[in-house]
């Protein structure tokens, strides 16, 4: 009963966690804020992790939670764009390429996800997909994290076109680095396991990082913010919260913790892994 209770209280902090960013980033334009393109996209990415959390739960699969990540990103921003078109009568060259570059990163994430996940499964929801309440909470959160993941660019969005400034360049190239060092961390770990089952890879960019891929994903979303901030004004500025909360959900939450722990459970006792966990930081590279 103790743990329904808490369970209940996550869904119900997420779920405010999130509306209060949606109220907040719409507070400017305070006389459309329920009509506004913020608003409209939180609550069509939260509807889409419900209609599949239903099936998911009466069939106990985590298959397509990853997919569904990547499918809600691609849904919400098309919507956004289209409304953006409506309300403007054009979308400007911010707009459009902050949101190409949403569309190419969950396009590749969540089908790269996806398939690895129906080849191996996914440890994560060994235990939780038995329960309704714990089960939900990973699709709420996944909601949560969609909707600040996005957020700067429904900002760009919902605003003003401008005119191109240099964070915009500075973050358009953050964003290439960034998604360059995760498709290539992720395509270095793929054809290892295949050659070495079972052993821990340390060559390649996992050389100077033990979890590059997860760099790439920090870098590129902070990109995305950098080149989204010129838009912000007043309370909008509460979306610089989501690089930050990208670091904690990937370090703390579901991530490096995790996979840190399997680690040390696997070659814990391995010398030369404790010689490459001693001298290969944790997600930010060693170039030198």
């Amino acid at each position: 009963m103790k743990n329904n209770i808490y369970y209940i209280i996550t869904i119900l902090l997420l779920l405010l966690f999130s509306l209060s960013l949606g109220y907040l980033s719409s507070f400017d334009s305070v006389n459309y804020l329920f009509d506004s393109i913020i608003i409209k996209s939180l609550v069509l990415i939260f509807l889409i992790q419900f209609l599949v959390f239903i099936p998911s739960f009466i069939f106990k699969t985590e298959h397509y939670f990853d997919l569904t990540g990547g499918i809600t990103f691609i849904l919400v921003i098309i919507y956004a764009l289209f409304d953006r078109i409506n309300v403007f009568g054009s979308i400007d060259f911010r707009s459009l390429i902050l949101s190409i570059f949403i569309l190419i990163w969950s396009s590749r994430l969540s089908l790269f996800l996806f398939f690895r996940v129906k080849k191996t499964g996914d440890i994560r929801f060994v235990e939780i997909k038995k329960s309704f309440l714990r089960f939900l909470i990973a699709w709420i959160f996944q909601g949560c994290w969609v909707f600040t993941c996005s957020l700067p660019v429904l900002i760009v969005l919902f605003n003003e076109p401008l005119n191109n400034d240099y964070l915009l360049y500075v973050g358009v190239i953050l964003w290439i680095t960034g998604f360059l060092f995760e498709v290539i961390a992720d395509k270095q770990k793929s054809n290892f396991n295949e050659l070495n089952k079972g052993k821990f890879i340390s060559s390649g960019l996992w050389s100077i990082s033990r979890h590059p891929n997860y760099f790439g994903e920090l870098t590129l979303w902070l990109g995305i913010t950098l080149a989204s901030v010129s838009s912000f004004s007043g309370f909008q500025y509460i979306a610089l919260v989501s690089p930050f909360s990208i670091y904690l959900l990937l370090n703390y939450v579901s991530g490096v913790n995790l996979l840190e722990d399997l680690a040390e459970k696997r070659w814990g006792k391995d010398p030369n892994y404790k010689k490459y966990k001693n001298e290969t930081p944790v997600i930010f590279p060693k170039f030198f």
